[in-house]
């Protein structure tokens, strides 16, 4: 091969994507792909994150349903006193049962409406009325699950008592206690479940059961950490916020009459 050949043949072979014109295009775009990396990093980042909260809550959801109770069991031990949460007829009914087998000397039904008396509850539960006469309370002032708290540590302390069963939903139950932990941490909580109106273990096939579900679980999450934050929730401005004012309102003439 002559010199003016190889003279011709060697640039070609030693840069052939600069004799072509591409060299531009190979620089580039390996600095297009250094300046996508990082992008594409936070991308999965965010991606595997997101997958792993999801796995997370559903683990958590699930093992949130699973522990709730199906079926109503009678407490293990007497107590001082008896809280029922309004919210459900059923709870009444059943917190009037253990009044007068004699799991306790008194009830508390706690959230009652203002519109709501004493002789119409009574009538709910019409051979029970002499225990609505001497030994049931009525709280008009909580307006929710915080309220219903802040009211049943009032009364546990107007009447010294130390250890108390609450009667509240199988659903209900968990966030409830959580609430009254924090309001009442040094007293005794014996929860009933009351499992009548929803099984936990019908969720995957119940669409209404699994809204119930799942709105009460998001709302046990935002109670663990709302109370992991405050001191008390008649101080907790957080509290207020939820409640749209003041949790438990100020005393009135229909608070606690008997």
């Amino acid at each position: 091969m002559s010199s003016q050949t190889q003279s011709w043949m060697t640039p070609s072979a030693m840069e052939p994507a600069e004799a072509l014109g591409w060299g531009w295009t190979m620089s580039d775009a390996s600095t297009d792909s250094a300046k996508r990396s990082p992008i594409r990093r936070i991308f999965r980042i965010g991606a595997w994150s997101l997958i792993a909260g999801c796995l997370a809550f559903f683990l958590g959801f699930l093992a949130f349903v699973y522990t709730l109770d199906r079926f109503e069991q009678p407490p293990e031990t007497r107590a001082d006193g008896i809280v029922a949460m309004t919210g459900g007829a059923q709870r009444i009914g059943d917190a009037i049962d253990l009044l007068a087998k004699g799991y306790a000397k008194r009830l508390l039904i706690s959230g009652v409406n203002e519109k709501t008396n004493r002789d119409q509850i009574s009538r709910l539960n019409p051979g029970q009325r002499q225990l609505f006469d001497c030994c049931v309370d009525l709280d008009y002032r909580a307006r929710n699950t915080i309220g219903n708290a802040i009211e049943t540590r009032r009364w546990a302390e107007t009447n010294g008592f130390d250890t108390i069963i609450v009667v509240t939903s199988n659903y209900h139950m968990p966030r409830m206690l959580v609430e009254l932990d924090h309001a009442l941490p040094n007293r005794q909580k014996i929860p009933y479940p009351v499992a009548a109106t929803i099984d936990p273990h019908d969720w995957w096939h119940n669409s209404a059961t699994a809204k119930v579900l799942a709105t009460e679980y998001l709302k046990f999450l935002a109670v663990w950490v709302r109370t992991r934050f405050e001191d008390d929730p008649e101080d907790s401005s957080m509290a207020y916020l939820i409640s749209r004012g003041a949790p438990s309102q100020q005393a009135s003439a229909h608070t606690s009459v008997h």
